[in-house]
């Protein structure tokens, strides 16, 4: 049997697929903002309402359902630390099949007690601690099926986890009965939900394109079809860990390879831009790997400048951990550009700095005095064009380059840092480095947040006395808040007039023991 005629073959499990016991049929939910945004009809399949939060109990409990009980003696056993642990935990206990799911030693908590409260206390739910890697952890779980003739449920690399996830394609179909539908966006991991979907719906639905995304750190399945067979990769990316596979199944190659459309792949910047576009119109924050779909999808439609069309695109899990979330909210604008600006350390250096930049909001403005001999080092964030154009990429990119090059027509050094990863984490929180100065004092001030607001803030420093320090960055609160060295002696009564009438609320923060430990030098 050809790899085409097997594909075909999932037709009748997908329609026969056990799923709706332990799921729901979730929302096709139309996106308003979204479809403003990429100026498409937009439209969300939002797994992340399933009663685990993500897709994978479709698979596993379809799956689990298929077992013989009577002739199971030592139940089955699954390796996972995320959304498929979850999902067989959640059918382990609906169909009272002992489970063992196997997890990394150093799986977060979080996710284990998470797992175990699925069990709701029955005791149809084992975890083991197992390994310092996933690799360690599938490791065991494989002995356990060779030495204790347990049963594997497989998170992606089954016929009937397939057909589980294949389901969701049956729904949105079902759903778009005599309306158009284009282009269905669906995240890749090791693939069983790009194959499910792609099974029923080239089927059944031929004229609609199946797209698969993946991470662009993690992207097994896009080397493999390039490649034309499996390929390991060397290592993946962990932030969407729920995609984070090696190596793809083989089953779920032979499907993809023949009836996917195409395979796009995306960074963090616009997973994380994903998450916050849908939060826009579903309430709900994405886990990186649920959000793969809807990132996919803006950056199809950008390049291949699609408009006009009907787009699906599967929101697949919302099991975030939360300290990922100040990662995400520092990434999620794809309108911010970063750049590295070396200024003359002389007055009147900041203003013809903003000046050239105004009137684009300025989200990040970070400055460190080294020495009067040296030129200045900053770190400057900002958005290119009024907030209406944000959409036009071309446009954002052209305006950006327009004002690096007044920059350069000023004389100031600039360099594009926007997608320098080692910049965005680290360097932007030290422009300019340390310094131990005499006669610092240091200021936290706090003003309004509006267009404009940072620039008036600059215009009323007009003073006599040296800016050592100047760190600013816009986090969308009511807000803004700034950190200013000031170079003057400590009882200085002509600096307690300027504060008292420069109209800003401020605390003095020199006595601060972070300011004495890290931001001056103690060498």
């Amino acid at each position: 049997m050809n790899s085409k005629m097997h594909a075909v073959g999932y037709l009748g499990k997908i329609l026969n697929a056990r799923v709706y016991d332990a799921a729901i049929e979730t929302q096709l939910q139309h996106a308003p903002s979204l479809s403003k945004h990429l100026q498409n009809n937009v439209l969300l399949k939002r797994e992340d309402t399933q009663p685990v939060f993500s897709f994978k109990i479709r698979g596993a409990y379809n799956r689990m359902s298929q077992i013989d009980t009577d002739n199971m003696s030592n139940g089955v056993v699954a390796c996972s630390a995320g959304n498929h642990a979850q999902g067989v935990a959640l059918s382990a206990r609906m169909l009272r099949i002992p489970a063992i799911i196997v997890m990394p030693v150093a799986t977060p908590a979080i996710k284990v007690n998470s797992v175990r409260n699925l069990d709701g206390g029955e005791g149809f739910v084992q975890i083991k601690l197992h390994g310092n890697t996933y690799d360690e952890a599938a490791e065991e779980a494989e002995r356990m099926v060779k030495e204790e003739d347990r049963i594997m449920i497989h998170p992606f690399d089954d016929p009937y986890v397939i057909a589980g996830q294949g389901t969701i394609g049956v729904e949105i179909l079902k759903s778009r009965v005599g309306q158009p539908l284009d282009i269905i966006f669906v995240c890749c991991g090791g693939g069983g939900m790009l194959a499910g979907i792609a099974a029923y719906v080239k089927r059944v639905r031929p004229t609609t394109k199946v797209i698969g995304v993946e991470a662009a750190d993690a992207a097994g399945m896009t080397a493999s079809i390039r490649a034309g067979k499996r390929v390991m990769l060397d290592s993946v990316g962990l932030f969407a860990d729920g995609a984070a596979v090696k190596m793809i199944g083989r089953e779920t190659f032979r499907v993809c390879n023949e009836l996917v459309d195409d395979m796009i792949t995306v960074d963090n910047d616009q997973i994380c831009n994903a998450i916050k576009l849908t939060y826009n119109d579903a309430r709900v924050i994405l886990e990186p790997a649920g959000a793969l779909a809807v990132a996919g999808m803006k950056k199809y439609v950008e390049e291949n400048n699609i408009n006009s069309q009907t787009l699906v695109a599967i929101s697949s899990g919302a099991n975030m951990d939360f300290d990922r979330l100040r990662f995400v909210s520092e990434r999620a604008d794809d309108s911010e550009r970063s750049i590295a600006i070396t200024i003359p350390e002389i007055p009147g250096a900041f203003r013809r700095l903003y000046s050239i930049v105004w009137p684009r909001n300025v989200t990040e403005f970070s400055y460190r005095f080294e020495s009067a001999e040296r030129p200045a080092k900053i770190f400057m964030s900002f958005q290119p064009n009024a907030p209406q154009l944000r959409t036009l990429g071309e446009r954002c990119e052209k305006d950006f380059r327009k004002v690096q090059e007044d920059l350069e027509k000023e004389g100031f050094e600039v360099l594009d840092v926007s997608h320098n990863e080692l910049a965005k984490v680290h360097v932007r929180h030290f422009a300019g480095g340390r310094a131990d100065l005499e006669k610092e004092r240091l200021f936290m001030f706090e003003f309004p947040e509006s267009p404009g607001a940072l620039r008036m803030f600059l215009h009323s420093l007009d003073m006599s006395w040296n800016v050592s320090l100047f760190h600013y960055r816009n986090h969308g609160d009511d807000f803004g808040r700034v950190l200013v060295g000031i170079q003057v002696e400590d009882r200085c009564e002509r600096l307690q007039d300027f504060l008292d009438n420069l109209g800003y609320e401020y605390t003095e923060e020199t006595a601060n023991p972070a300011y004495r430990s890290f931001l001056r030098s103690t060498d």
